[in-house]
């Protein structure tokens, strides 16, 4: 069973940044493709950056130049780093894996960004 632990979230001024961290335990490979995404309070669910198992990457227009996704396969941990955060940022942030056929989420880390 594949259970995902986030952390790094946190209370933060406008401007400044944080990194988001998604680690895994059990049995983890390298074909997993690794999302992020956010749920701020009485919106849907959006994603905002995701790494492919051959790292390539996209973001959502309102993050690009911004966040960083990026993995690390030897500690099967996804990383966000996010700098010149803004209140519009404010929401809980979930990692998932994925590969066909399967799919796990973390618990969510709360990001909360004032002006």
């Amino acid at each position: 069973q594949v259970q995902l632990v986030e952390s790094g979230g946190g209370w933060v001024q406008a401007g400044g940044s944080l990194r988001l961290s998604c680690a895994a335990s059990g049995n983890i490979s390298t074909s997993y493709a690794m999302v992020w995404y956010r749920q701020a309070p009485g919106k849907r669910r959006e994603l905002v950056a995701l790494i492919s198992s051959r790292e390539t990457t996209a973001y959502a227009d309102s993050v690009k130049g911004r966040f960083t996704i990026s993995r690390d396969n030897a500690k099967n941990t996804a990383y966000l780093q996010m700098n010149s955060l803004k209140p519009e940022d404010t929401a809980v942030y979930y990692c998932h894996f994925s590969r066909p056929g399967e799919g796990y989420w973390g618990q969510g880390t709360q990001v909360t960004v004032s002006s």
